[in-house]
């Protein structure tokens, strides 16, 4: 990850009777995302098997881009989002400002700076290792 990059791992209860909500608005906030935010580098949302936990991953360029898409989140999709969904734990990753720190305190994640590591991406088409 580079020095400047922010990213977490949202981990949520899908809470009853929210199952249809939760995948229109999941469809909506990444085509959005996707389209409306190029300081996004990662957004993917995984469903245990059961349908009953989501993770959320998310890689921002920087803490601007952060901002940038916690500000349209708030705009368009909290309400429905924390209707849909519990929080249970967010860990913040890399080096998130002051900013992007208060705008995500009520969550209270822990801040793990990076010590080490790298990212690779696999050339287009080529994934896994048959």
């Amino acid at each position: 990850m580079d020095g400047n990059q922010v990213a977490w791992i949202f981990e949520l209860n899908v809470n009853d009777g929210h199952d249809a909500a939760l995948r229109t608005l999941m469809t909506e906030m990444v085509d959005a995302t996707r389209t409306g935010e190029p300081g996004t580098l990662d957004y993917e949302w995984y469903l245990s098997e059961d349908g009953r936990r989501l993770h959320i991953y998310e890689r921002y360029a920087d803490a601007a881009a952060t901002l940038a898409h916690l500000g349209n989140f708030r705009e368009r999709y909290l309400t429905r989002f924390f209707t849909a969904l519990t929080p249970e734990r967010m860990v913040l990753y890399g080096a998130p400002d002051a900013a992007v720190r208060s705008a995500l305190a009520q969550l209270a994640p822990p801040v793990m700076p990076q010590v080490g590591g790298f990212t690779r991406h696999a050339p287009a088409g080529k994934t896994g290792t048959r």
